[in-house]
């Protein structure tokens, strides 16, 4: 796989030996030669090069001596490929700093004066140093014969790769603007904190709980070195508890109960960067008067190169099945509040839906049972019609009479046949002619019905298409394409199988049995417009994912490219990856297929109707996601061409 803008990272917590700064830098390189050798950056924790706890020794000028000296060791023999974040005190005028001096390419290139001071509790670093805000102008230090910047205001930028490199110190972290948010409205996308953090009882959720939403608010990789247990022990504890985040979500961690000297992660830098050009609020005022250092990190070779961070097959659903349920229910929660404010507002009691036995119709409908009873309305406003086709079979029908019995709908059955065969025979279509117009001509029926209901019984018509089958297009245009209001619009499929499935759970623990069992078989039905006719046996001819490929390929394809706006060849690693089942064969065809129709049906979305947005993704052209109809795929597809060679599919 390529490296593509992964930037790889690691958090140390050494041994430390109080107030030895040669022994401390000594065991930082020990643990630098155990590290991976596509790692970039190394953060260390505060005052790593004396330890933290060396308390009034921090006034002894041969400890402040010594860490000059461990420092300059440490930046001789770091590997040339490192760069790393070092804590030390640094004496600047008749003051003392807490630092962070950043070293790369062996040369310390700047230092990080620590901002805020704790003085309460157990912490009084006042007693010892000075806040970076008294630091004089343009603050230097003469180190390895060359002139070093000091400031609370240093960013480091890598020519290579695009990092923009910063570090805060602890507490810095821990105020109510924390000095990485100016660090990252300055430009900084790997936001580093070398910390001291003693433990308490609910400390360490807090802490992880405080990095994991740093790196959310700046849209940023976040790496947090803490001091270890072998910090003084005299009235304190430290764990050593190390993070990696990224953009609100935790890469690698270590605790006192899960201790680890190293852990490492690879940051998507593309990611972030896309991101932040979408998501530009935080980044409107340019933090001014800081200094950026550049530096160069060495390429990764793409043979050496093996992704390690993990790639989730299922980004829409929630891998624990607590937490599953739980996203499950928020979300039908979102959906029946979005239908009864919309019911409440146009003063409407009756709603009109279409009911096949599939996943969307029945989602759809649960939704409509759930705004009902939030407005206290009979269930028999709803209006819940089956209007069995040419392709339409037993097992569906049955279900979908079922679902309509036990949520005490009003139920209708309208079928098709006649009407369609006449529509045939108005435009000389042959009913033997399996066709696009054969399936759209009944879909469209379906929906002529449904309108023409819901105009006699003042009621409003509820759309079920999802989101995933107007990404493909998968849905007839003024078909089942259209509604009054689309409850589904901005749920996936693979979510959708899963909403259906948490409420049958429920079901089941309320003793509702029969309810369990039927939303179970509609999980367990093979998705389908049942458009053409069943097989001999009189089961589903008609497969959806026969005809376009895996919806679970194509909900992965469209989270990474409308999420993070991610390149087809980079889509198609990652999926490799996340589905190692899957022959590549099958995924690349399912990428053509999925480019082709999400460029082609550009013009269904564009005019869809009203639903709510539940997710990070939508389809509105009133919100998320506007482009023109006409927008070229050549570029993309052109990608998978190229794909297809490489892999000798294609000539």
């Amino acid at each position: 796989m390529k490296p593509y803008s992964y930037f790889e990272v690691s958090a140390l917590t050494p041994s430390v030996a109080i107030g030895n700064p040669m022994a401390n830098a000594q065991a930082i390189l020990e643990l630098t030669r155990k590290l991976s050798k596509n790692v970039r950056l190394v953060v260390t924790p505060e005052l790593s090069l004396t330890g933290y706890t060396c308390q009034d020794l921090f006034y002894e000028s041969l400890l402040q001596q010594k860490a000059l000296k461990a420092l300059e060791y440490l930046t001789r023999n770091l590997d040339s490929h490192l760069s790393c974040f070092v804590g030390l005190p640094l004496q600047i005028g008749n003051h003392l700093y807490n630092c962070a001096a950043f070293i790369s390419h062996n040369e310390v290139l700047g230092v990080y004066a620590k901002t805020y001071l704790p003085n309460y509790n157990e912490y009084y670093e006042p007693r010892w140093f000075t806040s970076s805000m008294y630091l004089p102008d343009n603050a230097h230090i003469q180190f390895m014969d060359k002139s070093i910047p000091v400031s609370d205001k240093i960013v480091f930028e890598d020519q290579t790769t695009g990092a923009v490199v910063a570090a805060e110190i602890c507490e810095d972290l821990w105020v109510s603007i924390p000095v990485s948010s100016h660090h990252a409205a300055a430009g900084a996308n790997i936001l580093c904190n070398l910390s001291a953090s003693n433990e308490v009882i609910a400390k360490e959720e807090y802490r992880k709980n405080i990095v994991i939403d740093q790196s959310a608010r700046n849209l940023a990789g976040y790496i947090y070195a803490c001091a270890g247990p072998d910090e003084s022990s005299s009235d304190l504890v430290f764990g050593g508890q190390d993070l990696i985040a990224e953009n609100g979500k935790l890469l690698a961690s270590s605790s006192l109960l899960n201790p680890q000297e190293i852990i490492t992660a690879q940051i998507d830098l593309e990611i972030l960067k896309n991101d932040r050009l979408k998501y530009k609020t935080s980044f409107e005022n340019f933090e001014e008067g800081y200094l950026r250092i550049p530096f160069t990190s060495k390429p990764i070779v793409k043979s050496e190169f093996e992704l390690t961070r993990h790639v989730d097959a299922y980004p829409f659903v929630p891998a624990n099945l607590d937490n599953r349920i739980a996203r499950c229910q928020h979300i039908l929660a979102i959906q029946a509040r979005g239908l009864a404010t919309r019911l409440s507002k146009i003063n409407c009691s009756k709603v009109v839906i279409g009911i096949s036995g599939g996943l969307d119709s029945t989602l759809a409908l649960l939704v409509c049972a759930k705004a009902f009873k939030l407005l206290n309305l009979d269930s028999k406003g709803i209006i819940a019609i089956t209007m069995p086709g040419f392709g339409t079979t037993k097992r569906t029908k049955s279900n979908a009479q079922k679902l309509m019995d036990l949520l005490e709908v009003t139920s209708l059955e309208i079928p098709i046949g006649p009407a369609v065969l006449q529509h045939f025979a108005d435009i000389d279509q042959d009913p033997n002619t399996h066709d696009i117009t054969y399936e759209n001509s009944q879909a469209r029926e379906r929906t002529q019905i449904l309108m023409d209901v819901a105009n006699k019984n003042n009621a409003l018509v509820i759309g079920t298409g999802d989101l995933s089958e107007l990404a493909l297009g998968w849905c007839t245009y003024n078909g089942d394409h259209m509604s009054m209001y689309a409850v589904n619009v901005s749920v996936p499929k693979t979510l959708v199988r899963f909403i259906v499935e948490s409420d049958a759970l429920l079901a089941k623990q309320k003793e509702n049995q029969p309810l369990h069992d039927v939303l179970i078989d509609i999980c367990e039905t093979p998705v389908s417009p049942e458009l053409l006719p069943p097989d001999p046996n009189g089961k589903i001819a008609q497969k959806t994912e026969e005809v376009l490929g895996s919806y679970d390929l194509h909900d992965f394809f469209l989270y990474h490219m409308l999420r993070y706006h991610e390149s087809p060849q980079k889509i198609f690693d990652l999926a490799r990856i996340a589905f190692k089942d899957v022959d590549t064969q099958t995924i690349l065809k399912a990428l053509r297929t999925f480019y082709w129709r999400f460029f082609s049906q550009q013009f269904k979305r564009n005019v869809m109707p009203d639903g709510v947005k539940v997710g990070s993704i939508n389809f509105s052209p009133r919100g998320d996601w506007r482009m023109p109809s006409d927008a070229s795929s050549q570029m993309w597809l052109k990608e998978v061409d190229e794909l297809e060679k490489e892999f000798g599919l294609k000539k």
